[in-house]
C-alpha cells in the first residue's frame, strides 16, 4: 500500500506528521509518500528513515489552517494537499492522509477526484467508542450548512460504510435532535426525519446528545457544525474527566492505592477513549480514499490514521462503498420522484 501523507498539514507540521508517518512505515512496512517541502521534511527525517520505505514528493506550497480553502487552492497550484490527491488520482498512491486545513482537504478531494454519483455533499464520518461497539457520527465538519436531503445522504453513506467496512448488518440510524419525539428540532431536522422515515434504512427516529455513545444506535446523523461541536466536546470531556479523576485519586492514600490496583483497567479505558487510537475521519462520497485528522494530532494519531488508510485501501473500501451506493442511490432517486409529484 502506498499512502500519500500531507507532511505540511497540521498545527505542528511537518515534525509531528513526519514522526507519525515514519512510525507507520516502520510498524507495518507501508510505502509512505511524504508530500511537501523536501528540505523541511529531510530535516525531520534525519537518518531515521534509512532503510525505511519512506519517500518525499517535493512541492513548495501549503494551505495554512486559517486560509479560505478554495481561494488558497486556486492561488497555490502546488499546495501539498492538492498534490497528494493528484498522486492518488494518477495511481501513484492508494490513499491520502492529512491533518491540515479540513476544508482545503475536502475541497482538494472533490476537485481532484470528484464525487460519487448522486452525492451532492461528501461528509466526514467520526468513529466513536460506544458502550456496545463503534458508533459512527456524521457529518463531523465537512458541511456547516446542510439541507435536509444532505442529512439523508449522510445517513445513506454512513449506512453503506458501516456495512461494507465495519461489517454492521442493518445498523440503527438516529437523527441528532433536541428531543426524541417526532417533530422536535429545527425545520431542517424535521424535514430530514420525514426522508429517513420514508426510506428503507433502519431508522429509529431522533436521538439526543446523551444517546450518542450508549450504543442504542450505530449511526448518528447531523450537520457538520453540530457534529464537529459534539465531537470536540466529547474529546474535551474525556480529557477533563481524566485529569479531575486523577487529582481526586491522588489526593488521599486510599485513592492512590485504588489507582495503583486499578491501573490496568484505567489504562484500558483511557486507550478506548483516546481519539488518537482512531486516527482520523474518512471522507465519504468521493471517488477515492481520504482520511482527515485532527489539526492537533499527535504522532500516535498520525500513525494510526496511516494504518487505517492502508487497511481501507487494501480492502478496496472506495470500490465497495461505491457498489453499496448504487443500491442506495435508488432510494434517493425514489424519494426525489415522490417529492416532485403533486
Amino acid at each position: 500500500m502506498r499512502i500519500a501523507v500531507d507532511a505540511m498539514g497540521g498545527d505542528r507540521a511537518p515534525a509531528v506528521v513526519v514522526q507519525g508517518a515514519l512510525q507507520a512505515a516502520l510498524r507495518w512496512g507501508l510505502d509512505v509518500i511524504l508530500v511537501g517541502d523536501r528540505k523541511a521534511i529531510a530535516d525531520e527525517l534525519g537518518h531515521d528513515a534509512d532503510g525505511v520505505p519512506v519517500s518525499v514528493h517535493h512541492c513548495e506550497e501549503r494551505v495554512l489552517m486559517h486560509e479560505a480553502p478554495l481561494k488558497a487552492l486556486r492561488r497555490k497550484k502546488r499546495a501539498s494537499i492538492k498534490v497528494a490527491f493528484e498522486l492518488l488520482k494518477s495511481g501513484q498512491a492508494d490513499a491520502v492522509v492529512s491533518a491540515g486545513n479540513s476544508g482545503a482537504t475536502l475541497a482538494a478531494a472533490i476537485l481532484t477526484l470528484g464525487r460519487l454519483k448522486g452525492i451532492e455533499r461528501p461528509a466526514l464520518v467520526g468513529i466513536l467508542p460506544g458502550e456496545k461497539g463503534p458508533v459512527l457520527l456524521t457529518d463531523v465538519g465537512a458541511n456547516v450548512d446542510s439541507r435536509p436531503e444532505h442529512l439523508f445522504q449522510f445517513g445513506v453513506m454512513a449506512d453503506a460504510f458501516a456495512a461494507s467496512c465495519l461489517g454492521m448488518e442493518a445498523p440503527k440510524i438516529g437523527l441528532l435532535s433536541i428531543g426524541e419525539e417526532n417533530g422536535k428540532g429545527s425545520g431542517q431536522v424535521r424535514m430530514a426525519f420525514e426522508l429517513f422515515q420514508a426510506s428503507a434504512l433502519n431508522f429509529v427516529g431522533n436521538v439526543e446528545g446523551r444517546d450518542i455513545l450508549t450504543g442504542e444506535v450505530q449511526i448518528v446523523v447531523c450537520d457538520g457544525f453540530v457534529g464537529n461541536v459534539a465531537l470536540k466536546l466529547g474529546e474535551g470531556i474525556v480529557d477533563a474527566s481524566t485529569r479531575m479523576l486523577k487529582r481526586e485519586l491522588m489526593s488521599s492514600m486510599t485513592g492512590r492505592a485504588g489507582l495503583w490496583f486499578g491501573r490496568r483497567s484505567f489504562e484500558k479505558l483511557k486507550k478506548k477513549l483516546d481519539y488518537a487510537e482512531y486516527g482520523g475521519a474518512p471522507i465519504l462520497g468521493i471517488r477515492g480514499l481520504g482520511i482527515v485528522c485532527h489539526g492537533g494530532s499527535s504522532p500516535k494519531a498520525i500513525t494510526n490514521a496511516v494504518g487505517t488508510a492502508a487497511r481501507y485501501a487494501e480492502e478496496d473500501i472506495p470500490g465497495r462503498l461505491a457498489a453499496c451506493m448504487t443500491d442506495c442511490q435508488a432510494r434517493i432517486d425514489g424519494l426525489r420522484v415522490s417529492e416532485q409529484r403533486p
